[in-house]
């Protein structure tokens, strides 16, 4: 091939004229006159002049050479980076320079590309060359690796020939365009961005770790609910967030759940929600009304950082009562939806967020009855930049009105529902807790009886006399009925002894245990004591502890207590 033909039309390149007939003078450097070397002193052996003086007559600089002096394959050949010229539309080799080919070897001028230059196709060239050969228009592609591990950005270029231009070659055919392949080596610039994105991701995975070892590893399940709980990390980056859950056994079958978001994102809002979800754990063993577990972390939420923002949702679920007894500071409403697949909102009541100080919280109920299904979640979940957050709000509960299955499919389909994903810009967090309705042989295992105890100390052989009866209709073993009983019974001489009318009987069984509680008006806590020998009193809550395998008290929200113990079931 004619390698003449293919002058160095390069984008952006003009060629020159051979000799430029006006060129301007050039004032000799500083320190110098025309004629003399560098430092020489004046003719008349007087000082330099000053810079931008000129003695005599400008010296002219002698011409460069022009462009079109210099071979193509000259100005190729010395180029560090690999360069390919191929022409036709088979790209057909027509030259490859000494980069090339020490990089990957030398190839036949005449064979196609696709044939001699495997290279090429590992890069993934072949098809932007048909592009830039029909477009005119050249193409980059940016870090491209090849199988002996090097990283290429290459740039294919469209060649104008001299017959592109309606010129003949010598045979008085027209010449083919061609393409010019330029291939960069950024080898280390690859390597480097790939240490750079292995850094980032191990610290997210380390950010998110954690982030999940703040929240609990394994989630408690009550006897009458069932519970689930999804956390999904937002955004790509290695901050965590402040976004928690949390669900505690309170005894007595009652069950605490809790869930919370603390704005912004950093390791200071994962330290702050550490520190307030320990706090609500240790509050909640308190047996505390829910705005009163509030009241309680609003103060130590000042404590901790008062330019940390948090919110928290903290509900209580009885299930002799079944409902949530609930308070809210700053969080979104917690959502229940019925067994017709109706959903309510609870509203009202919702102070302020934690730390702000000087707010009174109070707790509000919403019902949970069997078959229903309660959702606490955090903002991230239903916030959205285009949207206002009731509009979210208002989808997640069109989402929940069809959302059937176990509590864990629940939350993944909200998830989904929502469009949660990977890439999502904010943490989520999903807390979703389902009364189950029992029927059938499963609904016998769950049973509750109560008696009301009237008429002084002759109630206590009545309360004696009513668990043995139900204890033993509840076919417990008999020793398990025996330890009931004097359970019972000393709570109740307990009740009778140091606590005020009304005063009730509550005896209640699930899959897992035997629950007894006695309520009276009295708002004293009963606490445990070492009885002295010669004492005549003092030590039935001691008798209650040791035989019962949990025991604890509370205040009861109208006013008066209730001290309640436990014993295991035998599986």
């Amino acid at each position: 091939m004619n390698f003449t033909r293919w002058s160095a039309r390069l984008p952006g390149t003009q060629r020159r004229a051979a000799a430029r007939d006006n060129r301007s003078s050039v004032p000799a450097a500083r320190g110098e006159y025309a004629g003399a070397g560098p430092g020489s002193a004046a003719p008349d052996g007087n000082t330099p002049k000053a810079f931008g003086e000129v003695s005599g007559p400008a010296s002219e600089p002698a011409p460069g050479p022009a462009l079109e002096d210099l071979s193509a394959r000259e100005l190729l050949g010395r180029l560090p980076a690999p360069v390919a010229l191929v022409y036709g539309p088979d790209h057909r080799i027509a030259y490859v320079n000494d980069a090339y080919a020490a990089a990957f070897g030398p190839r036949p001028t005449g064979a196609t590309a696709a044939d001699a230059m495997p290279e090429l196709d590992e890069l993934s060239l072949l098809p932007l060359m048909d592009q830039v050969l029909r477009s005119g228009t050249p193409r980059t592609v940016k870090s491209r690796k090849v199988r002996n591990g090097s990283s290429y950005t290459v740039t294919c270029t469209p060649v104008a020939t001299p017959a592109a231009h309606g010129k003949k070659d010598g045979s008085g055919k027209g010449s083919e365009s061609g393409v010019l392949v330029y291939a960069a080596d950024v080898t280390d610039h690859a390597e480097a961005a790939e240490r750079l994105r292995t850094s980032e991701r191990r610290h997210r995975e380390t950010a998110v770790t954690l982030q999940r070892s703040l929240l609990p590893q394994e989630l408690e399940q009550p006897d009458d609910l069932r519970i689930a709980a999804t956390y999904q990390p937002g955004g790509t980056d290695a901050a965590v967030g402040g976004d928690w859950y949390d669900v505690i056994t309170l005894g007595a079958g009652r069950t605490a759940l809790v869930i919370g978001d603390v704005m912004g994102r950093g390791v200071r809002a994962a330290a702050v929600m550490g520190q307030l979800r320990t706090a609500v754990r240790a509050y909640a063993r308190l047996d505390l009304p829910p705005h009163e577990v509030l009241q309680l972390l609003d103060g130590l939420a000042a404590e901790i950082d008062a330019s940390q923002i948090a919110t928290c949702a903290y509900a209580v679920h009885d299930p002799n009562e079944g409902r949530l007894v609930y308070a809210s500071a700053g969080h979104l409403p917690i959502l229940v939806r019925d067994e017709d697949a109706s959903v309510r909102r609870a509203e009202d009541p919702t102070g302020p967020p934690l730390g702000t100080g000087g707010w009174i919280h109070t707790s509000g109920t919403i019902a949970l009855p069997p078959g229903s299904t309660a959702v606490f979640y955090t903002d991230g979940l239903v916030e959205r930049r285009s949207e206002d957050i009731d509009e979210g709000v208002a989808a997640l509960e069109r989402a929940l009105s069809g959302a059937k299955g176990s509590p864990q499919v629940v939350c993944d389909r909200l998830i989904r529902s929502l469009g949660v994903t990977a890439e999502h810009d904010d943490d989520v967090a999903v807390l979703v807790v389902q009364h189950p309705a029992r029927t059938g042989a499963n609904a016998e295992l769950f049973h509750n009886a109560s008696l009301d105890l009237l008429g002084g100390i002759e109630a206590a052989p009545r309360a004696r006399a009513f668990a043995t009866g139900v204890l033993t209709s509840w076919r417990f073993p008999v020793e398990l009925c025996d330890l009931g009983v004097l359970a019972a019974s000393e709570l109740v001489a307990n009740s009778l002894q140091h606590g005020t009318p009304p005063m009730r009987l509550g005896l209640r069984r699930t899959d897992r245990r035997l629950i007894i509680e006695v309520t009276d008006g009295d708002d004293h806590l009963p606490r445990r004591r070492r009885a002295e020998p010669v004492d005549e009193a003092g030590r039935g809550i001691s008798i209650v502890a040791t035989i019962a395998s949990s025991w604890g008290s509370r205040r009861t929200p109208g006013g008066g207590k209730a001290v309640w113990c436990e014993f295991v079931l035998p599986q």
